[in-house]
């Protein structure tokens, strides 16, 4: 029973530090050669829900999930609850061209490059 009791408190501490800090959604990064492209998994959270914030050279992605339905759980793998991702964001990114849209359980946060200056040639006219 000691066991049992350890456990359970154990569980417990984990959940209210978690429920502190939040839970961090999974992202993934991607560059080419216009943007950088974050996708945020995160299911059941409609734009609502989600603040996206550029602070100086930080990005912020935070937002709550909705808590469960009534009943009894049989099983829970998903969290509820607020949750806050932050990103330093590179020098090249165009702040006022950030976009961000969700569908279907994803956020895409498009952060567009700086267009890279192509050399051009300068005419010399006669004075």
């Amino acid at each position: 029973m000691n066991a049992q009791i350890s456990r359970d408190e154990r569980e417990n501490q984990a959940e209210a530090q978690e429920t502190r800090r939040g839970v961090a959604p999974a992202v993934d990064i991607f560059e080419n050669k216009t943007e950088l492209l974050i996708v945020a998994d995160l299911p059941g959270v409609g734009p609502d829900d989600i603040a996206v914030r550029l602070d100086k050279n930080e990005l912020t992605i935070a937002g709550k999930r909705a808590s469960a339905p009534e009943g009894n759980a049989l099983a829970v793998e998903g969290r509820t609850g607020n949750f806050s991702r932050t990103f330093l964001v590179p020098q090249g990114i165009v702040a006022d061209g950030i976009t961000a849209e969700v569908a279907h359980g994803v956020l895409k946060v498009r952060l567009p490059k700086v267009s890279a200056q192509k050399p051009r040639q300068i005419a010399v006219k006669p004075s």
